[in-house]
């Protein structure tokens, strides 16, 4: 019996796992080891293909291109996969990539983000919760993006980049560096401008949170110091604001991690 939600028109794998309560639109074509969660809708001529895992309540507008095979010469055919969660947004024209081997093999996409047309997400990308990615944004393979990062539109972030959590991209930047959580930056060359004041406001941040975010710019950014040093001093910060405790070993943590520099 022809699944309810499956236009006429739309070529779907029969081994495909399609939820009762997923819909696939016109002439879209679903490839044999994709999986689609109730709730989740894909648009007209779609191609969702690989061993690409979608959850629930995912809205997949027009003219994607979800799950092919990553743009990378190494790629042999391998069994790789694309995991995305829940309640995403993804407008027209996205491309997603599956993992390559060499680097896990997988590549993610959590919850609750709103990413807009012509975004591309290379392989092995590793996107959080509730992510703002403007039209046009260009993750090259191995980028990561905690939670609540925003990236204005034209944007391109180097490959292996990390972009900190609640950190904010703005318009047209070359993204080739680290960028430490709660921080705003933009341009090419990429600096940090700031911190992402706004933002934390509209996430409900106390003043005491925002003062200890203030005062880590301020370490990092505007005293002179050595990112050693400011490490160190970031790290004491709790002593002094304790409701500043899981932020500041945030930012540690982050800044431990950082393989490519932070920007500046």
């Amino acid at each position: 019996m022809q699944h309810p939600g499956i236009h006429p028109t739309a070529l779907v794998d029969p081994q495909a796992r399609i939820d009762p309560a997923a819909s696939v639109g016109p002439y879209s074509i679903v490839g044999p080891h994709v999986a689609l969660g109730a709730g989740t809708s894909v648009g007209a001529h779609c191609v969702i293909d690989g061993r690409t895992t979608i959850g629930r309540d995912n809205t997949i507008f027009a003219f994607n291109s979800i799950g092919a095979v990553p743009q990378d010469k190494k790629y042999a055919g391998e069994p790789t996969e694309l995991v995305i969660g829940d309640r995403n947004t993804i407008r027209e024209f996205c491309t997603f990539n599956l993992g390559v081997p060499q680097a896990g093999g997988v590549t993610r996409v959590g919850h609750d983000n709103w990413i807009m047309a012509y975004t591309h997400i290379a392989h092995d990308c590793h996107v959080g919760d509730h992510t703002t990615l403007a039209n046009n944004t260009t993750l090259a393979g191995h980028v990561h993006l905690g939670d609540w990062v925003t990236v204005g539109g034209l944007t391109g972030i180097h490959q292996f980049v990390k972009v900190g959590a609640h950190a904010m991209i703005g318009f047209a930047s070359a993204v080739s560096q680290d960028v430490p959580p709660f921080m705003l930056a933009d341009g090419n060359p990429l600096a940090v401008r700031g911190f992402n004041l706004v933002g934390l406001r509209r996430r409900g941040f106390s003043a005491a949170r925002i003062a200890a975010v203030k005062q880590m710019h301020r370490l990092l950014y505007r005293q002179g110091r050595t990112l050693d040093d400011a490490r160190a001093q970031i790290a004491a910060l709790a002593q002094d604001m304790p409701e500043a405790d899981a932020d500041a070993r945030a930012m540690t943590d982050f800044l431990a991690s950082a393989e490519r520099g932070i920007a500046r």
